[in-house]
């Protein structure tokens, strides 16, 4: 049996001479422990993904291609898997094949290139590489037999999904016909709501139906909006999990016999989330969802030179939640929280801020907007005196100008001082409604929560509360209060108006979000489906309609604040983030 490494590396992309230096200095490593066989993922020489920049840039392939060379001079006495983009060096096809070199003692012994393409949700191969229509060799080391898959081929085997296989042909099957040994997945894939739970299904199938041992080493990282998970493993011939690798973070396994430790996953991440109907049940979700957005802030800020994060702390869920993220992922003493209250902020919000703040140990201070608003005021009102046309009856501008004003304050701050970065607090039913104020609570370097909903978002909160070190640093005052802005006031109440009142209760526009997403639902669907909000909270048809209504109505004026919204990273099993989701400014859906 081989000595092999499995090393789950993190890659930028585009940066050959961090990538290169990365996996030689990996491959020294393994020598030095006498590996056999040293594993990288998918295209871990130029990066995943790597977008238009080496459609544009032909200088980077050319760096990638003299990378490759000086890695081989490493191999002696060793093989490396590394994931590069091959040039087709033919105009009749796309620029490159999503390609794996087999290294050994100075040479490129074999090259299996990727079949399968996927072009939905976050994927864009097609756009870039050529769909290989060989099947690869397999090659020998010390009498051991090894095929190897290019993460999505090893997804469509047609017993597993049934009615879901995307494509005609099947590459695992197609190997399995040489009777390797070993079947190796040199993987870039993205952790979702659910997909460790199908993956591990996948492989542990493939395993045991071909009676082949399974080997899959996947990148960690955050790119583009993207957790990437890591969690390498290996399979034996029976289809049993008998080594896996950390999770959200770079590690390097080696194992002799093809067993080795079986590392912890995040609690929930294996189990199965059905989407047969909407439930408020996220505890499966809410531990992989916590140490994904902490992994892609802590991997955001250091890949673009950042370590301190600026946010305004409004005393309410999405802001808390922000600042706890925030500072688990950076330290406390480089989270800054910034109170603006203005002259309807209630004293409780005000409280609340602070003592959150006091409770996570973060930077605080309070900058009232009171006179700067005065004096916007007055500098507007005599502007508007010369506009002359047709003017709304109820305008937002004060409303939204105190989310600006506040925006415009986080970012003199991260201009002031070196590497801070402010932050956007708004959530994904925000999001989804533009219920956000574009250059105000949108505003900002980073969304760390923008693909979670609010529901969620409540039972992520309980989940920090009970579950970090430091318990219940986000006050129940805060979860036990109407989510609002504080914008404006209710003249009939005197109170100010709670985010609610002005769309609907969150327990229903999640679900509407849910079954959009999940199940394709359209408007007569919805009418018709019967609400799990329903069974709690009976409402009539006329206000159930109503409220449909103005999902779709405020969905479709929101599209162009989906594609402004700054980088994020997606949680859920589908999302509005433009990595994903591509819909037209200008449309209609309903």
């Amino acid at each position: 049996m081989n000595k092999i490494v499995l090393a789950q590396i993190d890659t930028i992309a585009g940066d050959i001479k961090t990538n290169s230096e990365k996996i030689i200095s990996c491959i020294r490593k393994a020598k030095e422990n006498s590996a056999d066989i040293v594993i990288f993922p998918e295209l871990s020489l130029i990066g995943y993904p790597c977008g238009d920049i080496f459609m544009r840039h032909k200088s980077i392939i050319e760096k990638q291609i003299k990378a490759l060379e000086k890695i081989a001079f490493e191999t002696q006495g060793i093989t490396a898997l590394v994931g590069f983009a091959e040039p087709t060096n033919d105009s009749n096809k796309k620029p490159f094949y999503n390609s794996v070199a087999v290294i050994q003692n100075y040479k490129i012994i074999n090259i299996t290139r990727k079949r399968l393409l996927p072009n939905y949700g976050e994927f864009n191969d097609y756009r870039y590489f050529e769909p290989s229509k060989e099947v690869p060799k397999i090659f020998k080391i010390n009498s051991q037999k090894y095929g190897i898959l290019v993460c999505e081929d090893s997804f469509n085997d047609k017993s597993f999904f049934k009615n879901d296989s995307l494509y005609a042909i099947d590459p695992v099957k197609d190997l399995i016909k040489q009777r390797p040994d070993t079947l190796i997945n040199c993987s870039c894939s993205p952790s979702r709501c659910n997909k460790e739970f199908i993956k591990n299904s996948l492989f542990s199938s493939i395993a045991k139906k071909y009676k082949v041992n399974y080997i899959y080493v996947n990148q960690a990282g955050y790119a583009d909006n993207l957790s990437f998970d890591g969690t390498s493993r290996i399979y034996d011939k029976n289809g049993d999990l008998v080594l896996r690798a950390k999770t959200f973070d770079e590690d390097f396994v080696i194992t002799s016999d093809l067993k080795g430790e079986i590392n912890p996953l995040p609690n929930g991440m294996d189990k199965e989330i059905k989407i047969d109907d909407f439930e408020l049940n996220y505890n499966n979700d809410l531990d992989r969802t916590y140490k994904s957005i902490i992994f892609a802030i802590r991997e955001y800020f250091k890949k673009n030179g950042f370590d301190k994060a600026v946010l305004g702390l409004s005393g309410g869920l999405d802001s808390s939640v922000c600042a706890v993220l925030l500072s688990d992922a950076l330290g406390k003493k480089n989270v800054w929280g910034i109170s603006m209250p203005s002259k309807i902020t209630s004293n409780e919000s005000k409280n609340d801020a602070k003592l959150l703040a006091e409770n996570l140990g973060i930077n605080f201070f309070e900058i009232p907007l009171k006179d700067t608003l005065d004096a916007m005021k007055i500098t507007l009102n005599s502007s508007f005196e010369n506009v002359e046309t047709e003017k709304y009856e109820k305008p937002t501008t004060m409303e939204n100008l105190q989310a600006r004003l506040r925006a415009t304050i986080l970012w003199s701050i991260s201009n002031e001082y070196k590497r801070m970065l402010p932050i956007a607090t708004s959530d994904k039913s925000e999001a989804y409604i533009g219920y956000a104020t574009v250059n105000g609570d949108m505003s900002g370097g980073f969304a760390p929560i923008a693909d979670v909903t609010k529901t969620k978002l409540f039972a992520l909160a309980d989940f920090l509360n009970e579950n970090r070190a430091e318990k219940n640093v986000i006050p129940q005052s805060i979860l036990q209060k109407p989510p609002g802005a504080e914008l404006k006031i209710n003249p009939e109440t005197g109170k100010t108006v709670c985010a609610e009142e002005e769309n609907m209760p969150y327990e229903f526009l999640d679900e509407i979000i849910w079954f959009v997403e999940n199940r394709g639902f359209g408007f007569d669907d919805l009418i018709n489906h019967k609400f799990f909000y329903e069974s709690k909270n009976p409402i009539s048809l006329e206000q159930k309609e109503e409220w449909i209504n103005k999902f779709y109505w405020k969905s479709k004026c929101a599209v162009y604040k989906w594609h402004i919204m700054p980088p994020s990273v997606v949680v859920d099993m589908h999302s509005i983030n433009s990595v994903e989701y591509r819909q037209p400014v200008i449309s209609w859906v309903k």
